[in-house]
């Protein structure tokens, strides 16, 4: 997943390794609480959602605000579509 994120991102470097594996973790926390269950392996969908989330997050502390206000809105999409879901809910 380090690496999708870093591709999206487009960075190569390692600089950020440490703060895009904790976005990762802290996306699926975020997902878990909107009640998401993610498959294992993650699929298209489940990827989709977590690189979005590191986006917007990198965005907005390394990038363009702009972006990151992008980023978000389409995380958020992802995450709503997630959440009523047949097969990403636990209920």
């Amino acid at each position: 997943m380090l690496e999708k994120v870093k591709l999206a991102w487009n960075r190569t470097d390692n600089t950020f390794d440490t703060e895009i594996n904790s976005l990762i973790e802290s996306a699926k926390i975020d997902l878990g609480i909107a009640g998401v269950t993610l498959p294992t392996p993650y699929n298209d969908m489940a990827d989709r959602a977590i690189v979005l989330y590191c986006l917007f997050h990198l965005e907005l502390e390394h990038g363009d605000p702009n972006k990151s206000e992008k980023f978000k809105t389409a995380y958020d999409e992802v995450k709503a579509q997630l959440s009523m879901a047949t097969g990403y809910t636990a209920w």
